[in-house]
Order: C-alpha cells, then sequence, then structure tokens
C-alpha cells in the first residue's frame, strides 16, 4: 500500500537566473513536497526531520542563492574549469550578460529557459538518489508567496557575508510597505517597486569600470570573498547603485533616505522585505 506524505512551505529558495528576455532576475518560490512511499518500520514514508535534512538541504545546497543558468538556451555559453564556471549570456535584444564565479555560486539547468517546471525536474533528479528506497515517488510545487500590492524583484552580492550571500549575483522577489508621516501611503511603494523592477542593486566600491560597447553602457563588478572571485558585467541600465552594501537593513535605510530627501517635511518608515516573511525597517523622522 502507497502512502503520501507532504510537507508544504518546506523552504524558500532565494535565487537569481538568466532569462533570454528580462535578463537577470532575483526570485523567491516557495516549495511543497509531496512524498509517495511505503511506510517504513516506524509507520512512516518518512520522519518529517529526515525531510527537512535530505529534501530541504539538497535544495538549499544545489540551488538556493545560486545564479540559474539555462544551459540549453543556444546562446548561451558556458566555460567551466575547475573550480570555477564563466557565463556569456546573450539576450534576444542583443545585449549581453558576463558572470565569472566558483562553480558553487551557479546551477546550471538542463533547459532553454528557467521556468518552475524545468526547475522541478532539475530538483528531483538532484533528489532522487539522496531518498530511500521505500519513497516510490515525490511531486515539487515551486510558487511565489502571494502578494497584494507592490513588489519587486532585484539581484544583488554582500561580499563581506560569511555565507551564501556573498554570491554576486543571487536574489529575491520582495514586498514593500511605506508609511508616510504614519499614513499606508501605496502610491510610493508602487513608485518604488517600478524603480526597482527585475533590477540589479550594486555597491559602488564593487562597480570595477563602466564601459560602452556598441553605444551602450555596462557595469562591470567585481570583488573577491571567502568563496573566491566573483565578476559580473551587465547593461548599466538594468542596475541601481547605492554606497553602501546592499543589505536589507542598509536598502531600508536607502529608500527611508531617499524619500526625506524628495518630501523633506514628511516622516518615514519602510518595510523592505528581502524574499519572504523577514527584512528591514528604515525610519527617517
Amino acid at each position: 500500500m502507497t502512502t503520501t506524505l507532504f510537507v508544504n512551505r518546506l523552504t524558500v529558495m532565494d535565487f537569481s537566473y538568466l532569462d533570454p528576455v528580462a535578463g537577470l532576475l532575483g526570485e523567491s518560490w516557495l516549495v511543497d513536497i509531496e512524498l509517495d512511499g511505503s511506510l517504513d518500520h516506524q509507520g512512516m514514508v518518512l520522519d518529517f526531520g529526515e525531510v527537512k535534512k535530505q529534501v530541504k538541504r539538497c535544495i538549499d545546497e544545489e540551488f538556493d542563492h545560486r545564479l540559474l543558468v539555462p544551459a540549453r538556451y543556444p546562446h548561451c555559453r558556458v566555460q567551466q574549469q575547475e573550480h570555477r564556471c564563466d557565463i556569456h549570456f546573450q539576450l534576444a535584444s542583443g545585449e549581453t550578460l558576463l558572470h565569472s564565479g566558483p562553480n558553487s555560486a551557479i546551477a546550471l539547468i538542463p533547459a532553454e529557459k528557467i521556468t518552475e517546471e524545468s526547475l522541478i525536474r532539475a530538483i528531483i533528479d538532484q533528489l532522487r538518489p539522496r531518498l530511500p528506497d521505500n519513497i516510490q515517488e515525490l511531486r515539487l510545487r515551486l510558487y511565489a508567496e502571494p502578494i497584494e500590492g507592490a513588489w519587486y524583484r532585484y539581484s544583488h552580492g554582500l561580499k563581506h557575508h560569511a555565507g551564501n550571500c556573498q554570491r554576486i549575483a543571487h536574489g529575491h522577489r520582495s514586498r514593500i510597505t511605506i508609511y508616510r508621516n504614519g499614513e499606508r501611503d501605496q502610491a510610493l511603494e508602487s513608485a518604488w517597486a517600478e524603480r526597482w523592477r527585475d533590477i540589479y542593486i550594486g555597491t559602488l566600491s564593487d562597480l570595477q569600470e563602466s564601459v560602452q560597447q556598441q553605444g551602450q553602457a555596462f557595469y562591470r563588478f567585481g570583488y573577491t570573498a571567502n568563496q573566491g572571485l566573483f565578476r559580473l558585467e551587465l547593461p548599466s541600465q538594468r542596475c541601481y547603485l547605492i554606497d553602501s552594501d546592499s543589505t536589507v537593513e542598509n536598502l531600508a535605510q536607502h529608500i527611508a533616505d531617499v524619500l526625506k530627501r524628495e518630501h523633506p517635511e514628511d516622516t518615514f518608515r519602510v518595510e523592505a522585505f528581502e524574499g519572504v516573511d523577514k527584512g528591514a525597517i528604515g525610519h527617517s523622522p
């Protein structure tokens, strides 16, 4: 007899990916899982603790906080070395994006485009060998957090971070809430969501140079972190530069400070999210 075990919202994947039209996109997807199998000696398909250990750990290690690359996209060139991977990605518009970093910062997805379906197949291929023999089938659901109101997607990298946030191109899909003089201001929320729609938020000190190619400006970012050397090149129009590291604490305060400069007579409270159910608050009195 086959029994089904399920875990909803097992984890959240915060990552960036390359899209042939939109370019570099940050994203946050929730993960639901179902496991079909026979009962083991404990009377379980799989202990919930083991689901977290085996399934969540696999997803977190192999896909979370990585740049997902559609390796079968015709205009994607991948050059792998022993410890590094270089990506040359040409968009449908003719623009190019370049990424260079440790292999651990990249996930090559065997597809022409990153979709929920192509990523589910890649995750299942990684999971199957790690699960016990009594598991006969598994199903995943990947989906974005339902958000009523303004949200934006951004990519960034934190060179000083001790963990995987140091990777130069990972990202998030985030809501934003702004209070102006104690009252919710959805017009300002929408304006900031549009300003940071599908953006790369870069730190000025990480900007190595700005170059012109065929009449278009490109930014070249780079730094060395604990995991190795990271480089990223993309059109400047797809970037937003700030003076500080792009932690969510700094981003929330940056928005509050900009709003204060634009509206000096008003006070602001900014709740900036970093993916799902976490974030920081910025104030400008």
